[in-house]
């Protein structure tokens, strides 16, 4: 009979907890397009940092990375 109970209460709380959720709106998101993308380049004469560590550097210069496609994620 305890076990009936407390599998009563517990439903009721989940159900509780579910309505009171604060509900989000999803915001309106466009893909991203290609020039919002920072491609790793190749140029002669560029710079070279010397780093010591970790260290996050942006700007790289490379001359291979692969080749980039777009593909259509559905949900």
């Amino acid at each position: 009979m305890e076990f009936f109970v407390l599998l009563v209460i517990t439903i009721l709380l989940s159900v509780a907890s579910y309505m009171l959720m604060p509900k989000t709106k999803m915001p309106d998101q466009k893909p991203a397009t290609e020039d919002q993308f920072d491609y790793p380049t190749a140029e002669e004469g560029r710079a070279i940092p010397v780093v010591f560590g970790t260290v996050k550097y942006k700007g790289t210069n490379s001359l291979w990375t692969g080749d980039y496609k777009n593909q259509k994620v559905e949900f």
